[in-house]
């Protein structure tokens, strides 16, 4: 950890960047403006070994292709994008398990109209697959391969454990929330676009959103601008019009496996699991 710039006093740096595995401790990374003088603080998304590669590339634009721009990695939809023609031939490929598994499809014309609707669902209290543009780059879901929850549900992470996950009671689920609205809800004011700090929740919002909530009243933040994620920011900002609550629990779309990349592996997680929901681009694929 170094300050990227001289400061009259060695006692008080303004900024630092964090890099290594160390950088996947979000507890220890919301303990920073708590525990140091350090006040503002850049963690990569992909902080560990794989993170090199982006490293490497930047040196090259910089160093060997002579591009003075600086490269500020704001956002981490990196990774492979799958438009609808390989969204159908994945359907296609499953046709008789979907239908077996009485499943309906229906595409959604309007973006409006399909966060609308998947917010709906999640209100209901559904599970929902959330497979959007391009991959992240890391190991956090950041809202392209998510499933998103009601995070105001006390008994959401026993449904989400039951229906998918699978995992140890103790292990907690993360808030995606508007970047507006993180100072409202918690007390660190800060962008968090990695989801790699953990920051109190205010003590009066904790009742408000107990699927979140960690035991100490913390919350693993991820914060979310429409400049960085437009459809995701928009699915928040449809829940928050509906509940008053600006932000959905977001996991990992997977079972005990590595992230979803391709729709394939959407849908083979989707028809093994007992997801209610599954988004795919403008793609609503339900059990009925």
């Amino acid at each position: 950890m170094r300050s990227r710039h001289a400061s009259t006093s060695p006692t008080v740096p303004i900024r630092s960047r964090i890099a290594g595995g160390c950088g996947y401790n979000s507890v220890a990374n919301g303990l920073l403006f708590d525990r140091t003088p350090f006040r503002d603080v850049y963690i990569q998304a992909a902080a560990g070994d794989a993170g090199g590669a982006i490293g490497a590339a930047t040196w090259v634009w910089n160093q060997e292709l002579g591009n003075i721009r600086s490269f500020v990695m704001d956002h981490a939809n990196w990774g492979p994008w799958y438009d609808d023609a390989a969204i159908d031939a994945a359907i296609a490929a499953r046709r008789t398990e979907l239908e077996s598994s009485r499943c309906a499809l229906h595409r959604v014309a309007s973006e409006e109209e399909l966060c609308r609707k998947t917010a709906e669902r999640v209100v209901a209290g559904d599970v929902v697959g959330w497979f959007q543009g391009r991959m992240e780059w890391g190991p956090r879901a950041l809202g392209n391969r998510s499933i998103v929850c009601d995070p105001r549900r006390g008994d959401m992470k026993q449904i989400l454990n039951d229906k998918i996950k699978r995992r140890e009671s103790f292990r907690p689920f993360a808030p995606s929330v508007l970047r507006e609205a993180v100072g409202e809800w918690f007390e660190t004011d800060y962008d968090v676009p990695f989801m790699l700090q953990v920051y109190q929740i205010r003590e009066e919002k904790r009742a408000k959103i107990p699927a979140v909530t960690h035991v100490n009243g913390s919350g693993r933040l991820q914060s979310v601008t429409r400049a960085q994620n437009r459809r995701y920011y928009d699915l928040i900002a449809a829940f928050r019009d509906i509940t008053g609550v600006p932000m959905v629990l977001n996991t990992s779309f997977n079972e005990n496996e590595p992230v979803v990349n391709t729709p394939a592996q959407a849908l083979d997680c989707f028809l093994r699991t007992n997801m209610d929901l599954l988004v795919m681009g403008n793609l609503m694929i339900e059990r009925v």
